[in-house]
């Protein structure tokens, strides 16, 4: 057991001792189990290699979650960040950013060639520099994961890669690796995230009513009838809206030839008319696919744990320890969705804890913090029923909720700010998304599964008190 970290040193003192029990009865430690689930900000969308921004940060506890991802000996460090960023400003200075304008516009020559070269082997340096960050990043040889992110499937040691693509991570990486420093056995992660799914219909738990009886299956079911009346009405109207637009067009074309330049400008041309596209058939009849799916993904890992953690031992048996829950970005959009968060929310645990018949199952919720600042958060109705979720009175000491505006990399936001397309490779050394994915910045995924993790031992602790 690591205890680099010190300020986790007592929950982990506690938290092994209460479970202590455990242990002797079977001479072994069981297999302790972490369920992750939401949409695209738990698939993840930060590159590892924009870990390394935590580097620059003073906050004590920033240089602890360096220690926790990179080796002493990584030979990563706040310098080698910095010389990346001087050398990123160097490539945009030459190429103007993202549209390589000023090289596109020079006239074609020996003087072209030989700064498109040398832009050429700036640019290998910063693949070079993102590649060794990312290959520097720490594996834990006792944290497994089971994950599905979208179209990423794949299992083994905890590592990156576990996000949208083999270089991406979300927050089950800092998750893992700080859970590790506080929770003695082996770990399996299982992790099943979708990206744009709702809680109020793509991840919608069983015990709330039948979707097809809400208001809001009434109003789309009504919108998409009367999208399809108004493509029928379109397809009968479009031959007589091309005859006339032909008309419209010989007639414009007449006024042109005879009209002034003063009067030519103020003449338009009929805009032609498009074919109607036909729209999308309704899709609203699979409620809760997202929340089948996910449990069918965490039944098919606890049918085969050994095959997901070569350490699982049978006689120990397993232990689903807890679950993190970060979603509510596909909530906001609609009153109805995001008015009710709040009561699914508090339904989606209780039918959790019921299918893994673990009554009191801790239960972390990642509020939405898109926002940045408190104030945006505050107004944002899906933070505030996460927020109401877990201060509900039957969850007292087993469902908690985490911050996640709180985590949010203002240093890579003073970057995009700047405007990325023209600071392009003085981004991509910070960041990697947009706004709605946290910019895409692996500091950001690092905080905040650290924070998910230890809020998820506290709640460990406080059951076995």
């Amino acid at each position: 057991m690591n205890f680099k970290h010190a300020r986790k040193f007592s929950k982990l003192v506690f938290i092994t001792l209460a479970m202590f029990s455990v242990s002797l009865a079977s001479g072994e430690e069981p297999l302790k189990i972490f369920i992750l689930a939401g949409q695209s900000n738990t698939v993840g969308h930060a590159r590892a290699h924009t870990i390394a921004t935590l580097f620059p940060s003073s906050d004590s506890r920033d240089q602890e979650l360096v220690q926790m991802v990179f080796d002493s000996e990584s030979g990563i460090s706040r310098k080698t960040l910095e010389n990346q960023l001087t050398l990123g400003k160097n490539i945009d200075e030459l190429t103007g950013g993202i549209s390589n304008d000023k090289i596109k516009k020079m006239a074609d020559g020996p003087e072209k060639s030989a700064l498109q070269a040398k832009v050429d082997k700036l640019k290998e340096a910063h693949e070079s520099y993102k590649k060794k960050v990312s290959a520097a990043c720490a594996t834990s040889n006792r944290v497994y994961i089971n994950s599905i992110a979208d179209r990423n499937k794949k299992s083994g040691e905890l590592g990156i890669g576990y996000g949208a693509d083999d270089s991406k991570i979300g927050p089950e990486y800092g998750f893992g690796l700080s859970i590790a420093e506080q929770v003695d056995g082996p770990i399996l992660l299982i992790k099943t995230s979708w990206g744009g799914k709702s809680l109020n219909y793509n991840f919608r738990p069983p015990s709330l009513p039948d979707f097809k009886t809400t208001p809001e299956y009434a109003e789309a079911k009504a919108k998409a009838n009367e999208n399809l009346k108004r493509y029928e009405a379109a397809v009968k109207s479009f031959p007589q809206d091309v005859e006339k637009y032909k008309a419209d067009l010989a007639a414009y074309e007449e006024q042109m030839k005879n009209a002034d330049e003063k009067a030519r400008k103020k003449l338009r041309q009929p805009r032609e008319p498009r074919e109607p596209r036909k729209p999308k058939p309704f899709n609203m009849d699979e409620a809760g696919l997202n929340y089948r799916m996910m449990n069918e993904a965490i039944r098919e890992v606890l049918a085969n744990l050994k095959d997901n953690h070569p350490e699982y031992d049978a006689e120990a048996g397993y232990k689903i320890a807890g679950f993190v829950w970060f979603q509510g970005y596909n909530d906001q959009f609609s009153p109805q969705f995001r008015d009710n968060y709040k009561d699914n929310m508090i339904t989606f645990i209780k039918d959790i804890r019921k299918e893994y018949n673990e009554p009191h199952m801790p239960f972390v919720i990642g509020v939405l913090g898109t926002g940045v600042t408190a104030e945006k958060v505050a107004e944002n109705q899906v933070s505030v029923g996460q927020r109401e979720a877990a201060k509900a009175p039957e969850f007292k000491d087993n469902v908690a909720s985490v911050e996640s505006y709180t985590e949010y990399s203002h240093y890579s936001n003073e970057v995009f700010q700047k405007g990325w397309p023209e600071h392009y490779h003085e981004w991509d050394t910070v960041g990697s998304d947009r706004p709605y994915h946290y910019l895409g910045s692996g500091a950001f995924f690092v905080r905040l599964g650290d924070a998910f993790a230890d809020s998820m031992a506290e709640l460990i602790a406080k059951q076995n008190n």
